[in-house]
């Protein structure tokens, strides 16, 4: 007996159609996830390459004004993000040229908070794909489970034993099986690719960030190396030295 995916349709039980239209319901929530994560990734990269080099060509110019103005203008760069909200903390001071050690442990603080929140939006929707990828085979395969159960109900209610009794009920059953399958491998695919290209874009926010952060630090006075490295750095070496014993 030949049977087409429409005639299995017609002949499916409500439950099986249930777990058909929960399968499909969750293939459109992935795929509305997925394309919209991936169109947020790809116009985060676009930005991100056009406001590295003139960033970087300020910090060395010096130039943090206009530093700050150019990562206001890059809404979408996750990087511009990090580094315009890390700036925009100590702008008052960098604006007065009067930048200190406390103001660069502002900004360092800063830069935690706007990789922790942008982390935080880079991986929204990522939980969806995952649960859809774990669970989807689950509920394809209990849509198989109730299908031969009734297929084999059906077998006992009609006193048949042939193959051919139960054949249509057992494809029925499996149908639901292979599109939990059909649903989950997408989402585990993407779901990787996500987090993979997520992890690219910390590393890149926060090479970014300690490159500014070094940038400031040289932009301070001889203040800084004295009032901690260097007065531990004498500490330390003055505690062993000859003259002082």
């Amino acid at each position: 007996m030949n049977l087409s995916l429409i005639d299995l349709w017609h002949s499916m039980g409500y439950f099986a159609k249930g777990i058909v239209w929960v399968l499909a319901i969750m293939s459109v929530y992935s795929l509305t996830i997925m394309i919209q994560k991936w169109w947020g990734l790809r116009k985060a990269q676009q930005e991100t390459r056009k406001f590295a080099p003139e960033f970087s060509q300020f910090l060395e110019e010096d130039n943090l004004t206009e530093a700050i103005k150019l990562a206001e203008g890059y809404k979408k760069s996750h990087v511009a993000r990090v580094l315009g909200g890390a700036l925009s903390e100590i702008k008052p001071l960098i604006l007065d040229g009067s930048v200190t050690v406390a103001d660069i442990n502002s900004a360092e603080r800063a830069v935690e908070r706007e990789m922790l929140m942008t982390i935080v939006q880079l991986k929204r929707g990522l939980g969806v794909l995952a649960t859809v990828g774990s669970t989807a085979p689950f509920v394809g395969l209990l849509g198989t489970t109730m299908g031969i159960v009734n297929a084999f109900t059906g077998m006992a209610a009609s006193g048949s034993g042939g193959l051919s009794a139960i054949s249509a009920g057992v494809a029925e059953a499996l149908i639901t099986t292979a599109f939990g399958l059909l649903v989950a491998i997408p989402a585990v695919w993407a779901y990787n690719y996500f987090q993979t290209k997520i992890d690219n874009l910390t590393a890149e926010m926060t090479y970014s960030s300690k490159e500014m952060i070094d940038n400031l630090i040289k932009g301070v006075s001889g203040e800084f190396g004295r009032s901690r490295f260097t007065r531990e750095f004498n500490t330390a070496a003055g505690s062993n030295s000859p003259i002082s014993q």
